[in-house]
């Protein structure tokens, strides 16, 4: 019989990601193919509307509602381009259907990381690379609670946050291009 802790490692064992960065990189440039203009053009379409209602003033606070679905519709468009290569433009928008649960999370996960840059940049910086999955695990439950997500989120960065950040190092040089 397995102890509780033996039952714990092997708990937070089964999120570490075995993959390297490089297979990761193929795979992403494989799901881009033929989507490259599509992909481009959904994040520029999230980007010009959060930016547009974020420079107008009195809407600007708007924005601070309005991006949590727009996050949780963005991730489900990258969700489907990495899982089925077929994305439409208007999957950014879907995010809106699960509303309260979008800005629940978005809220909570920007307070929580506030609280932890209070203590110093760094620890508010793993604690967003921490809450990065979020979005994706709503995604793929919409029935999950912005709290639950945030513990879920936790759960499966344990052990890979450096991976994630290196990651998007090595993704930089795309996210320019683009």
């Amino acid at each position: 019989q397995q102890t509780k802790e033996e039952n714990k490692t092997q708990k937070s064992r089964a999120f570490l990601s075995t993959t390297e960065n490089k297979i990761l990189m193929i795979s992403a440039r494989e799901s881009l193919s033929g989507n490259w203009g599509l992909t481009a053009g959904a994040f520029f379409l999230y980007f010009f509307i959060l930016t547009c209602i974020g420079i107008i003033p009195i809407i600007g606070l708007v924005t601070h509602i309005i991006t949590g679905a727009f996050s949780l519709g963005i991730a489900g468009f990258y969700l489907k381009i990495s899982r089925t290569g077929k994305a439409k433009i208007s999957d950014i928008f879907k995010g809106f259907e699960n509303f309260g649960t979008s800005i629940g999370m978005y809220l909570l996960s920007g307070v929580f990381v506030l609280l932890w840059s209070i203590l110093l940049i760094i620890p508010g910086f793993i604690a967003a690379l921490s809450y990065s999955q979020i979005y994706f695990i709503v995604n793929d439950d919409p029935t999950t609670g912005g709290f639950e997500a945030i513990k879920k989120s936790k759960r499966i960065m344990k052990g890979n946050k450096w991976k994630l950040f290196c990651l998007c190092c090595r993704f930089s040089g795309w996210i320019i291009l683009c």
